[in-house]
């Protein structure tokens, strides 16, 4: 820990790069469970608690209001921007972003540069803010878009590219721009194995 950290609560065996910042801003402080790997050009917010064994890739971003179980990867330039709830075993890939009131499940796999989205009608209205849920065992391909207050169901599959603008059914494949749904093949059907 540095004088820039403000107290944060990190459990044993954790390695915190030098150049990390933990805690920035005003609130609880950073709580972080044991094993806990945060990498140079990380910033966790304060109000960010989270379980055993939390890793980022180099220069992620957690904003405040933020939870997570354990075993969770916040990806190279992943964003996850405050006020989301995370399960257990997830893995935010490269470049994902993850905007304020987002709920994701345990077992849950985003790929590169995957967005979800909260705002319907951004700088055009003011309406409340709405992340999109994604269940337990859900993968988000690389590149793939999520429209707010979008459901991705259990075990359900978002393919590379897809656009999605309407809640996608568990166990289920969403394919294209926007996105349809088709039956999930056998060989994508099952948990993640994160």
């Amino acid at each position: 820990m540095n004088e820039r950290d403000h107290g944060a609560q990190v459990g044993p065996d954790a390695a915190i790069a030098p150049d990390a910042r933990l805690d920035c801003g005003e609130g609880t402080p950073t709580d972080l469970g044991p094993r806990a790997v945060v990498r140079s050009g990380s910033v966790l917010y304060a109000d960010v608690t989270g379980g055993a064994d939390f890793t980022t890739g180099h220069n992620a971003l957690v904003r405040e209001d933020t939870t997570f179980g354990d075993d969770v990867l916040v990806g190279t330039n992943a964003v996850i921007d405050g006020a989301s709830t995370l399960g257990s075993r997830v893995s935010l890939q490269t470049n994902a972003y993850v905007p304020r009131e987002t709920t994701v499940g345990d077992d849950v796999f985003v790929g590169p540069n995957a967005v979800l989205t909260n705002d319907p009608y951004p700088v055009r209205e003011n309406v409340d803010l709405a992340g999109p849920t994604l269940e337990d065992g859900a993968s988000v391909g690389a590149n793939a878009t999520v429209l707010p207050d979008v459901t991705v169901g259990a075990d359900a599959f978002v393919a590379a590219g897809a656009v999605v603008t309407g809640d996608v059914p568990a166990r289920t494949l969403a394919v294209g721009a926007p996105a349809t749904h088709r039956p999930l093949p056998d060989e994508l059907r099952g948990r993640n194995e994160l």
